[in-house]
């Protein structure tokens, strides 16, 4: 969608917004972002802030008087509309946003697939190894909905004990509730086998990767029988089952939706890794990360992040606005903000860092080294990471380096690049609203 006129007003503004999902940031006079929404339909939500019911609501009439500028960022569906805004008010902190300020994550359901009878279980702190993982959800209490039909007609454990079938005193062990109102088929007692266990397992695996037509069917059948027996309890209660079912697929993706906050990341194994990977002769200490974001192909920005020894360094963070490049062009976009950077450091004779990592493909590695190149810099070490398959790229390799998803070099260069982005993302909409201003 094309920018709309730069001399409207945000009630007018409002009125250009695509009526798809996405998330859209109301900012006060000085270009500061006071609060952060998600919508279903742009257009509508936003909309509402400036009609004459929400200048006098008590909850939204202060807000609206600050109001100066209103952006958006467009979203697939709703689900990714709420994981951003999640994120976005996380890193900004708008004023006017709440809720969402006080650092709690989206809750996570993980199999833990590694022990001989794997464990179902709801958490807010998940791990990445020996796990199948699924979320980021949206509601804790949903899923636990979820989770307690699924274990009513599974019957798969939840509880947090380490059993294994080769210690005898399990053959001892009592049974807790749960097998008692036939819930969990108690591999606590060794009451099933490891072989049948399994396969309860697989079933649920199956409904959570979305293969849950069957039961639906069924559950849906057994309520529309409870309904023509007049046992309408009975028809109730399976409709809110099938309903905390379906609720299952409101969920983001754990990768594309991931959290920092919630999956440490060791920076000395980080740094290690790639010190390995990218055979160099030290450990090194300072990264610098690099992204261009030009959001509906206007204003075209970059952003510089470092790190210094595997730790966000702010004071390091760098900006630039695209001066000599035309259009939408990435690799051009590249060249400038290499060359910009590198040319200071190069004249004030500041140390460069360990690693330069760009975000992309080749195309962008290579355009960053013509930069080098151009000047007559040697370069310090340059890689660029792929966001699609998480490839890494080094000069002079015709293949990329391929890191499993859990790989402490991977998920440090992972950091650096969803971090630029994060900035290229926050200095684009404030570009975005001076020229609102001008």
């Amino acid at each position: 969608m094309p920018d709309p006129e730069p001399n409207l007003i945000p009630s007018e503004k409002v009125k250009t917004f695509p009526q798809t999902p996405g998330v859209y940031l109301m900012k006060d006079a000085k270009g500061a972002v006071i609060y952060i929404g998600k919508a279903k339909s742009l257009r509508s939500r936003a909309g509402s802030y400036f009609n004459k019911e929400a200048a006098i609501d008590p909850r939204t009439c202060e807000l609206v008087k600050q109001i100066a500028d209103i952006d958006f960022i467009p979203c697939e569906n709703e689900v990714d509309a709420l994981m951003r805004e999640n994120r976005l008010v996380k890193d900004i902190r708008p004023k006017f946003n709440k809720d969402l300020k006080d650092g709690k994550s989206f809750p996570y359901l993980q199999i833990r697939t590694r022990e001989e009878f794997p464990r179902v279980e709801v958490t807010r702190t998940p791990k990445r190894r020996g796990v199948r993982l699924y979320g980021p959800f949206l509601s804790k209490a949903r899923l636990k909905d979820a989770m307690s039909v699924l274990q009513r007609v599974l019957k798969f454990r939840t509880c947090t004990l380490d059993i294994k079938s080769e210690e005898p005193q399990w053959r001892y062990y009592r049974p807790c509730l749960l097998h008692s109102i036939r819930q969990c088929t108690a591999p606590c007692n060794l009451r099933v086998t490891k072989e049948e266990y399994r396969k309860q397992i697989k079933k649920l695996v199956m409904i959570l990767e979305g293969k849950s037509t069957k039961l639906l069917r069924r559950m849906e059948r057994e309520m529309l029988e409870a309904s023509t027996a007049m046992q309408y309890e009975k028809a109730g209660r399976i409709r809110d089952e099938i309903a905390a079912l379906k609720k299952l697929e409101l969920r983001g993706d754990v990768d594309k939706h991931a959290q920092p906050e919630v999956f440490h990341i060791d920076p000395k194994k980080g740094l290690l890794g790639l010190k390995k990977v990218l055979g160099m002769d030290k450990l090194p200490r300072t990264i610098e990360g690099m992204d261009i974001a030009h959001l509906q192909g206007s204003e075209t920005v970059a952003s510089l992040v470092s790190f210094l020894d595997g730790l966000p360094f702010k004071d390091g963070y760098r900006r630039y606005k695209i001066k000599t490049v035309e259009g939408v062009d990435d690799f051009a976009s590249m060249r400038e903000v290499v060359s910009r950077r590198f040319k200071r450091m190069s004249d004030d004779g500041s140390i460069f860092p360990d690693i330069l990592m760009i975000d992309g493909g080749k195309g962008q590695l290579s355009a960053a080294l013509e930069a080098f190149e151009a000047m007559g810099i040697t370069p310090p070490t340059v890689i660029s990471l792929a966001k699609q398959q998480e490839e890494i790229f080094v000069p002079g390799r015709a293949e990329s380096i391929k890191l499993g998803k859990n790989a402490a070099a991977l998920r440090l260069l992972m950091y650096v690049r969803d971090e630029a982005h994060r900035f290229a993302q926050n200095y684009h909409h404030t570009l975005r609203r001076k020229k609102l201003v001008d």
